[in-house]
């Protein structure tokens, strides 16, 4: 039978362990030492950060934000790399295709969840080592301030009679996907209208060129400040501190939630010491206070999921877009 000994080779092995007895003890001392797991250099040089949107734009700031705090927290630059296109596909299926070792991450957006359902693009979440969410942008409905719609329910009344137009980021966005979400729960219907960015549709709305729009909250609160807008509901499960006082969809009978969340992910399969050194990284790098302050002044939530976390959360939103937007 297959690795079978013989007596005779019983018996040479046993002489022969007999004749090496003296060396037991050192041999012993010498094997844990070459079997020892070697101390990780990890990282060693510069890390590249990709960014699927133009220099500028929420996720490129936030992105920089995070790689100034993370390349102090690991010792080494952060280059962040700016690789726009096809709704953030372009870098996605970029970064899919790297190296798993550590020296190429990028930021996350929730189009992660959504690109395979809106455009078909070749992005699943098990594509990818999910190291941490880092940012969460709370969607808000709202209309201008000369608009006849004091409610949230007002508006979704009116949208079971009459034609009503709402703005948002472009097409297949996450906030076209929430007006979307929103118009389903009401009963209603609206006629989606989308723009160049979040900005120019608040400013649409302002405008009175639509009937309202949804933008991240963080996008409305300079005309929530200053009166040109109104925002009816915040989509989120709290008050959003830059919006006192305005309610939660969920408050006003409608349990909508949606964000735009944000994170950074890596190529699938990093080895156990570089995955275990980047989330660390991330997770100190969100906890300081150069990053939540920056966060906060953007109208966002530092909101942190750990590696774990994220990956059951990125899996739940994509099996949510994928009924929702499929």
């Amino acid at each position: 039978m297959k690795h079978t000994r013989t007596m005779a080779g019983l018996a040479a092995a046993a002489v022969l362990s007999i004749a090496l007895a003296g060396c037991t003890v050192r041999a012993a001392d010498t094997d844990t030492e070459t079997d020892a797991a070697p101390v990780s250099t990890y990282p060693d040089k510069p890390i590249t950060l990709i960014v699927q949107a133009n220099p500028g734009g929420g996720s490129d700031l936030s992105s920089r934000a995070l790689a100034d705090q993370l390349s102090t927290v690991l010792g080494v630059d952060i280059i962040v790399e700016n690789r726009p296109g096809a709704g953030g596909a372009t870098a996605l299926e970029y970064v899919a295709d790297l190296p798993a070792d550590g020296y190429t991450i990028g930021f996350g957006p929730v189009e992660l969840a959504m690109l395979k359902t809106t455009q078909n693009a070749d992005v699943l979440p098990e594509y990818y080592d999910l190291l941490g969410q880092i940012m969460l942008a709370p969607g808000a409905i709202s209309v201008g301030a000369d608009s006849p719609y004091e409610t949230l329910e007002q508006l979704l009344e009116a949208s079971k009679t009459e034609p009503i137009t709402v703005g948002n980021s472009g097409a297949g966005s996450i906030w076209e996907a929430a007006a979307k979400a929103i118009a389903i729960e009401s009963g209603g219907e609206f006629i989606n209208v989308p723009h160049e960015g979040g900005a120019p549709a608040v400013a649409a709305a302002i405008g009175s060129q639509i009937d309202a729009v949804v933008s991240g909250a963080g996008e409305a609160k300079a005309g929530h400040a200053d009166g040109t807008l109104r925002v009816l509901a915040v989509l989120h499960d709290e008050e959003h501190p830059d919006l006192p006082g305005v309610p939660t969809a969920t408050d006003a009978g409608y349990p909508v939630e949606f964000g735009g969340w944000g994170g950074i992910y890596a190529p699938a399969g990093l080895p156990d010491d570089v995955h275990t050194a980047l989330e660390s990284g991330i997770e100190t790098a969100v906890a300081s206070e150069a990053y939540t302050g920056f966060q906060k002044n953007a109208g966002n939530l530092v909101v942190y999921r750990n590696s774990a976390d994220w990956t059951t959360f990125v899996d739940e939103q994509f099996t949510r877009f994928s009924e929702l937007l499929g």
